[in-house]
């Protein structure tokens, strides 16, 4: 049943249509979504509050869509009653206050562990996906690194 549950991995450099993606992720048989969106800060809190103007964004496109659809997968074997799974990152500019990624989950129930799925989702694309982002603001610029270096065979 699960290879019928539809997926989307999407890394763009466009806007994100949320009531688009919730609709190609919803089943007859849906009645719980999960939406995680990150969103652009304009204070960070990284040592000494600062200001951020906008962030970039950067990735590899093809290994990124190879690692997200790595998390999808994880997502099905951890949690088979979870339906729909969207993966979506931006890359280029964004402005504060613009959405930087979605992971979104349906299922049948909210007790399905839909509310998990879509946290280990944001975490696990967080920990393996390469996305590089520069953080620009009064300060200059700087690119953030994040805390996951790959090791062979991940």
């Amino acid at each position: 049943m699960a290879d019928s549950y539809p997926t989307s991995i999407v890394l763009t450099d466009g806007p994100l249509d949320l009531d688009l993606l919730l609709a190609q992720m919803t089943l007859p048989t849906t009645g719980a979504a999960v939406i995680f969106t990150g969103v652009v800060r304009g204070v960070t809190w990284r040592g000494q509050p600062h200001e951020t103007f906008h962030l970039e964004y950067e990735a590899y496109a093809p290994m990124a869509e190879e690692k997200m659809r790595q998390v999808a997968q994880e997502i099905r074997q951890r949690w088979p009653e979870v339906q729909g799974i969207a993966i979506v990152q931006r890359v280029g500019r964004l402005d504060v206050g613009t959405p930087t990624t979605v992971i979104l989950c349906t299922a049948a129930h909210r007790d399905s562990g839909v509310f998990e799925a879509a946290r280990y989702g944001i975490d696990r694309l967080k920990e393996i996906v390469p996305v590089w982002k520069k953080e620009v603001g009064p300060q200059g610029e700087t690119w953030v690194e994040g805390h996951y270096h790959p090791r062979p065979g991940e």
